[in-house]
């Protein structure tokens, strides 16, 4: 057995991180499928991944800028390095109401961990304290505390975590073992649990990062806990049909619920958001504001979106806006009654970065589904998108090699709907665009997803976009503001002016050969961009057709797809 660590420090935190997001993504159609509450609208697992994720990428960052000589100690961030990272990561990125609360016990720990005395190291007690401090941010941290969820997970591995004698690797067993125990007891406080027959997803999932925890510093992996609790109707479908009930458990639940859900991140004074909590308490339920030091991520469920930005906007200076619609057949939907309209035979949905693309999409006859820049759809989107098309067959398209964990939850839940759904993994928005272009609805279903398919792999891409800090790449060392070139996903250019590594950039992809090149520019590109590339291809490469789509407000400056 690999020799493991006794203590916390920032190798652990980062081997932690990994683990966790594995782990996560391994449980996730599970935890996506038991979640019923507090809106069973089947994506706790997929934002719990994506939040997790954020926080292993901040780490990661932290750990490659010490590397590159950014610290001390190259390659060995401190403890509080590590944890504020991996703090500050999740907040950012945090998705759905219970990626906001690992949001906060993630920052709960950091703050005892990460003190004014931060040691280079915690032990045992230590861990204790940061895990004890985590649970009671995290209770506070929710406008409303409903036993049987998350937070009495959390409070219970606290509890055993502070029962606990010994290292970091007993700390943290106990601690596993406290909140599987707790888990295992949440269909007993909660009656929607119950009636559905699973335990709470969040909680499932915050077992699963503590399993992690143990693993990181024991080396061992413990026995991962049941998903059904011990309801009459231990089926996932559950988590379609059971209506959700308010926040506050002391309240009967209310018939349908607030229509929508709103997530930003919030740059604003603490004062300030002390009123922004009463206010968006009275508009809706389902509340939950972490964070702190000037940077809050705000998530609430609620009838007027609108009111609930501009609150927002009264406190501070609101971002990342995500509003999600709980539309018809979604959990807060009375009666979660299906349309009656005949469903169409067959449709697309596609994953889009941008306006243009998404008006292209629409005109094509598929249903678009909006990437912003940062803002990545979560699985329960990509969900309404295919009930949105309405049909029996349909082809998925996540167009974001980053997707492919989410668009794979969403497909796997409307399966269980009776859709019938293929989903091809494109990796950018031309292999998209490509697939789309050979799309025909009267063929059989399986020869249309081959065609699609082969017409994806046989597209090559790039994209040219802008560094925003200094980092290694597979070209070199890049500094902020630099021009990327990046083929097929890996850096291949650094450059100062776009439009000439866009050039380099397109010569390298055509000297492979090609007979076709889409160009998608978006609205930070120069005007004279596209012409630029056109007449080079009109120029060095015969036989070689170029068309051009304006992306609008995309996350790259420019994507290039070679056919």
């Amino acid at each position: 057995m690999p020799q493991v660590p006794q203590t916390f420090d920032a190798l652990a935190v980062r081997a932690w991180c990994g683990l966790a997001l594995d782990a996560l993504g391994r449980a996730r159609e599970e935890i996506d499928a038991i979640n019923v509450y507090p809106v069973a609208d089947g994506d706790t697992g997929t934002n719990l991944y994506l939040t997790l994720e954020s926080a292993a990428t901040a780490v990661e960052a932290v750990f490659a800028g010490h590397e590159a000589g950014g610290g001390g100690d190259p390659g060995r961030p401190t403890l509080a390095d590590a944890v504020r990272a991996m703090a500050h990561g999740a907040l950012i990125g945090a998705r759905g109401n219970s990626g906001t609360i690992l949001a906060q016990l993630l920052r709960g720990m950091a703050q005892v961990l990460a003190g004014d005395d931060a040691p280079a190291h915690a032990d045992g007690t230590g861990l204790g304290l940061a895990l004890r401090h985590a649970a009671d941010s995290a209770r506070q941290a929710v406008a409303h505390p409903v036993e049987g969820t998350v937070l009495t997970v959390a409070s219970a591995a606290a509890d055993a975590a502070g029962a606990a004698d010994g290292d970091c690797g007993a700390v943290a067993r106990a601690a596993y073992e406290g909140a599987c125990t707790a888990l295992a007891e949440t269909p007993d406080r909660l009656d929607v649990l119950r009636q559905a027959g699973v335990v709470d997803a969040g909680g499932r999932g915050l077992v699963t990062v503590l399993a992690a925890l143990v693993e990181s510093l024991t080396g061992e992996t413990p026995r991962g806990p049941a998903a059904r609790g011990p309801g009459p109707h231990p089926r996932a479908e559950a988590a379609h049909t059971v209506a959700a009930p308010c926040a506050d458990d002391d309240a009967p639940p209310r018939p349908g619920g607030p229509a929508f859900e709103v997530i930003y991140l919030l740059e604003a004074e603490d004062a300030a958001v002390a009123r922004l909590r009463e206010r968006l308490d009275a508009l809706g339920d389902s509340l939950v504001v972490v964070g702190g030091d000037g940077l809050w991520n705000v998530h609430v469920h609620v009838d007027d979106a609108g009111a609930a930005v501009e609150a927002g906007v009264e406190a501070g200076r609101p971002y990342r806006i995500r509003i999600t619609h709980f539309a018809a057949g979604d959990a807060h939907a009375p009666g979660a009654e299906r349309t009656p309209a005949e469903r169409v035979q067959r449709a697309v949905v596609a994953v889009v970065p941008g306006e243009g693309l998404a008006g292209l999409c629409t005109e094509a006859g598929a249903t678009a589904v909006l990437a912003r820049p940062g803002e990545p759809p979560a699985s329960g989107e990509l969900v309404q998108a295919v009930r949105r098309a309405h049909a029996r067959e349909v082809v998925l398209l996540p167009n974001d090699a980053e997707l492919r964990h989410t668009a794979a939850a969403a497909a796997e839940q409307v399966r269980a709907e009776g859709v019938r759904v293929a989903l091809i993994p494109t990796r950018s928005a031309v292999q998209g665009i490509a697939a789309l272009a050979v799309h025909e609805p009267e063929r059989r279903f399986d020869e249309d997803v081959v065609a699609m398919t082969s017409a994806a792999g046989a597209t090559r891409y790039a994209e040219v976009t802008v560094a925003e800090r200094q980092s290694w790449t597979m070209a070199g060392i890049c500094q902020a503001g630099d021009v990327l070139g990046l083929v097929d996903g890996d850096v291949a250019v650094i450059g100062q002016d776009l439009t000439e590594t866009a050039l380099a950039v397109l010569d390298r992809m055509l000297a492979a050969g090609g007979e076709l090149v889409t160009l998608v520019v978006g609205d930070g590109a120069p005007e004279s961009v596209a012409e630029r590339l056109q007449a080079r291809v009109r120029e060095a490469y015969l036989a070689v057709d170029t068309v051009v789509h304006h992306g609008g407000r995309q996350g790259s400056v420019l994507l290039i797809g070679v056919e």
